[in-house]
């Protein structure tokens, strides 16, 4: 089974997390790249990462739920509170749900990175 490809929106788009997921072996991207400009609205945002089989990670909680709602075959959204993460930890617990999930379990869900908070 394939392991999900992540897309950091343009919210959680730092060039550490980025560089430390890379390193450590994932399929990441991140806004911006040659198919998402830096300005795009979150709508595009999921869109383009959804057709590029890519779940997408964000803190932006209240749109992003919308979005799920209005297009509910995406190929994942992940969600967290920005003010209650660390780098460090941000770090491990995305690097645990790359691991521990597959592509299949991602389409069309919402979860939460607490899920995979060490």
């Amino acid at each position: 089974m394939a392991k999900p490809r992540l897309h950091l929106d343009a919210d959680t788009s730092s060039k550490t997390l980025y560089r430390t997921l890379h390193k450590r072996g994932h399929d990441v991207t991140r806004t911006p790249t040659d198919w998402m400009p830096h300005d795009a609205r979150d709508e595009m945002q999921l869109l383009g990462a959804t057709s590029h089989g890519r779940c997408i990670f964000t803190f932006n909680i209240g749109d992003f739920l919308k979005l799920a709602q209005a297009h509910p075959e995406h190929h994942g959204i992940i969600l967290a509170n920005q003010r209650k993460w660390e780098l460090p930890a941000l770090i491990a617990a995305i690097d645990r749900m790359l691991v521990e999930t597959t592509v299949e379990q991602w389409i069309g869900q919402v979860r939460w990175l607490n899920d995979w908070r060490v």
